[in-house]
């Protein structure tokens, strides 16, 4: 019997909205940055081109800066306990994240996730940013990447737990949708404010098992 949960992950498991806006302010690219999200926001440009502008502007800033950021990021309340819980009951679980893969990595292996999904900034042999992207998870893949996880393990259970936009593919996928204080116009089977009503749902779901 295998079960699959999936997880957004800024907003949702972490206090961190975005880890591109939050490097943006860092490294002080904020202004062009807000222009090339109206492009990709108005159609003109696609998300990886959008990823790739964005990076070109930390072209030569050092990995390591980027982990100073990464480690700075605090999880939700309550993420460890859930993670606990989920394990014990049977739960693959996956992050599937249009942030940055450094955070999500961090992440995963700090809280022994199975799967993690985010789009792979490129350094060069001495550690700087190259401005090159691995756009893993677009704005609208998280759909996909879930209904893949679904044709491989064939779970008898799947749920997806997210805040945003871009999360809800990965609604449509799922069994059971539930929005962690949402944006305005995103919608789940529950809504919910903290990762403990989140374990009380699902506790509903299997039986309180």
């Amino acid at each position: 019997m295998v079960r699959l949960i999936a997880f957004d992950l800024e907003g949702t498991l972490v206090k961190s909205i975005s880890g591109w806006v939050e490097l943006h302010k860092r490294f002080g690219t904020w202004e062009k940055g807000k222009e090339y999200a109206e492009l990709f926001f108005s159609g003109k440009i696609d998300y990886a081109e959008w990823a790739e502008l964005d990076a070109s502007l930390w072209r030569g800033h050092t990995k390591e800066e980027i982990m100073e950021w990464v480690r700075s990021v605090e999880y939700m309340e309550g993420v460890e306990e859930l993670i606990d819980f989920l394990r014990r009951n049977d739960f693959r679980i996956a992050i599937l994240s249009s942030g940055l893969l450094c955070l999500a990595r961090k992440v995963g292996e700090e809280l022994g996730v199975d799967y993690v999904f985010a789009n792979e900034l490129i350094f060069d042999e001495n550690g700087s940013i190259t401005g090159k992207v691995n756009p893993i998870v677009d704005f609208r893949s998280k759909g996909a990447i879930l209904r893949g996880l679904k044709e491989e393990l064939k779970p008898e259970l799947t749920v997806a737990v997210g805040d945003g936009y871009n999360d809800l593919s990965m609604f449509r996928e799922a069994d059971v949708a539930i929005a962690i204080n949402p944006h305005e116009g995103v919608e789940g089977d529950h809504v919910v404010e903290s990762l403990h009503e989140v374990r009380e749902i699902i506790e509903g779901l299997i039986g309180g098992q």
